[in-house]
């Protein structure tokens, strides 16, 4: 509600200056997105947030997909999006993506509506207890005061936007949750206002020169001390047998640091396909960059043969179970967490020491302390490779051989076959999002990096399969709003798809590019690889729910185009054409569950004998 109100006419009422100037400071505080569900309660907030030129609104009807949705854009953007619903359960459909959110760092501005205070808890529609409705999964809730128009009220509502939007920014970022008790009339009637010669300027029309009413600053977080950084040095620059571990993150400043970090060290860096690591980076680097381990990792007698000695982990645990069980398996190994966000991502409960710092200073005072230590004791700033790195290099050379020799041979549809095609296929900054269940941890194993830099996505926070959909096509229109060009492609499987149909209503309305590759092998697929599937008699019924749907009409429903391919040939040229002409495209891969445990069992196998045959690992039978 900037401007002059001298010079046009008066606000409608004292409930539209109120939501009006708290919707003018989530502009000044820098909210530039907000996704609106339709509803009467929230009317006041509605109306406002559509009259805000700074402020693009993005319809959405469903909202738990509108929850992902938002939370997809403000994964791509990096900073926080508004949410808002109307009153009721309408809010507890956003609860799905609030925990995502809130587990993944993901800056979220949630805005529920809600009856006043004498219509709870008495039987009036569309009231449910909204308290703290989120519980532990946001950083902050505040139940905002009913609207009056008066100086005080309104320097209330703008301090509480800048709080609000700087707390959902402020390292760990995370959701936020406001809730505005309304009382009716909802739309806009004239109504009493205080007269202009008595209103503070300020809290009617916001700062001068656009400025937030309260501007916050957060410093940036401290580097590792001196001391523990000198303990630190003398330990690793004594242990030889190291390893770097980096799992789902989103920081892309962080990626240099991490692999020059990695040569100086001269320790593998195992990069989980969510870390933005996978992608070509400067041969000046040449760390040793682990991709493959998932695979290679499978072999108890190169688990067995070689155990490292310290392992420095940065980002959320990464995806792999194989890994996950080698870090088990050798427990006596130091092993220290990196995080900047204050989480405790160590479900395994071995790490020895847990720094909370910023890891890119981290990284970066390490390098320079271990470059300078070197020097004075030898000379060289970079080390030689090592037999430790060797080994590694020669292990990922070997298994990612093996795999892509053995791949093309296969005569059927295989779905991990679906990231080696995409690594050729995808171009520069693309967008590469991947399922839960199956897809990730194929990704994980096939997905090696692309013929350019590209942005690695996925929910791995509560690793659900539902909004999947909408989480992609907020990433999707993220970028289509920076003008980036970006090509972004969804690998999905079936029940997956189906539990957010409706998301796909978003690139109807807002005319958004997207490219889903539905993998369908007719219900779960990853429970075809548990200890559920030794139990024939009800596994289909209570785990594979084959659902037998034809989504083919779902897609025609909401204007995208289906396509089902059967030959790569097809899949390579379904890819292309849906890029050229833009929208929704869905190409399904028909695929068979049992046949799929099966080729993946085989790869690994022969991951295995490679290793033997080319004497990475003792053969069986022999000692290592």
């Amino acid at each position: 509600m900037s401007g002059d109100y001298q010079q046009r006419p008066e606000p409608a009422n004292t409930l539209y200056a109120y939501t009006g100037a708290f919707v003018d400071e989530l502009r000044r505080a820098g909210i530039r997105h907000a996704v609106v569900c339709p509803g009467s309660r929230s009317t006041p907030l509605a109306l406002s947030l559509a009259q805000q030129s700074g402020v693009r609104v993005w319809m959405h009807v469903d909202e738990r997909s509108a929850g992902f949705f938002a939370l997809g854009m403000a994964k791509r953007l990096q900073e926080p999006v508004a949410l808002l619903c109307t009153s009721g359960t309408a809010a507890a459909n956003f609860y799905p993506a609030v925990i995502e959110a809130h587990l993944t760092h993901v800056p979220l501005l949630v805005l529920t509506a809600d009856r006043p205070h004498e219509l709870r808890e008495n039987g009036a529609p569309q009231a449910i207890d909204q308290n703290r409705l989120y519980g532990a999964h946001i950083k902050w809730y505040l139940e905002a005061a009913l609207p009056e128009a008066t100086n005080e009220s309104l320097r209330y509502i703008r301090t509480l936007a800048d709080r609000a939007v700087a707390l959902a920014r402020a390292v760990p970022s995370g959701p936020v949750h406001l809730n505005f008790p309304l009382r009716e009339p909802l739309t806009p009637e004239p109504g009493p206002l205080m007269p202009i010669e008595q209103r503070d300027a300020n809290a009617w029309d916001g700062r001068p020169n656009d400025a937030p009413y309260t501007l916050v600053s957060d410093a940036p977080l401290a580097g590792p001390s001196a001391d523990a950084l000198a303990e630190l040095l003398a330990t690793l620059s004594a242990t030889p047998r190291g390893l770097i571990v980096v799992g789902p993150q989103y920081d892309t400043n962080l990626v240099e640091p991490l692999l020059l970090l990695a040569r100086t060290l001269g320790y593998p860096l195992l990069a989980d396909p969510l870390s933005q690591l996978r992608v070509p980076q400067s041969h000046a680097h040449q760390a040793t960059l682990i991709t493959s381990y998932d695979a290679f990792l499978r072999s108890d007698a190169f688990v067995e043969q070689y155990a490292p000695e310290i392992v420095l982990r940065f980002g959320a645990m990464p995806t792999s179970k194989p890994l996950l069980l080698y870090l088990k398996r050798h427990a006596a190994c130091r092993q220290i967490i990196i995080d900047g966000n204050g989480d405790w991502n160590e479900p395994t409960q071995l790490a020895g020491e847990m720094l909370h710092t910023d890891p890119v200073a981290f990284c970066r005072d390490l390098r320079v302390a271990c470059t300078f230590n070197r020097r004075e004791k030898s000379g060289m700033l970079m080390p030689s490779l090592s037999e430790w790195e060797s080994l590694w290099r020669h292990t990922e050379a070997q298994t990612r051989q093996t795999l892509s020799d053995a791949m093309q041979a296969l005569p059927e549809r295989f779905e991990g076959r679906i990231f080696m095609e995409l690594a050729q296929l995808l171009p520069e900054d693309a967008i590469l999002f991947a399922g839960n269940s199956m897809p990730v941890r194929d990704l994980d194993t096939f997905f090696w990096g692309g013929a350019g830099a590209i942005q690695v996505a996925g929910n791995r926070g509560a690793n659900g399969i539902d909004g999947v959909v909408s989480t992609a096509l907020g990433m999707s229109a993220a970028a289509a709003t920076a003008h980036h060009g970006e090509r972004a492609v969804l690998v999905i499987g079936d029940l997956s798809f189906y539990h957010d149909l409706n998301g796909l209503l978003a690139a109807r309305l807002h005319h958004l590019d997207l490219t889903i590759i539905l993998v369908n092998n007719d219900g779960g697929g990853i429970f075809s690889f548990l200890p559920q599937a030794g139990y024939p008699e009800h596994f289909e019924q209570l785990f594979g729910t084959p659902t037998g749907l034809d989504f083919s009409h779902a897609v025609n429903m909401y204007g995208g185009r289906f396509q089902r391919v059967q030959t790569w040939d097809a899949f390579r040229h379904a890819i292309q054409a849906s890029w050229q002409d833009g929208g929704l495209h869905v190409i399904e891969v028909p695929t068979e569950r049992a046949a799929n445990v099966l080729l993946h069992r085989k790869l690994w196998q022969k991951v295995n004998r490679a290793l033997q045959e080319s004497g990475i690992v003792a053969l069986e039978g022999e000692e290592g």
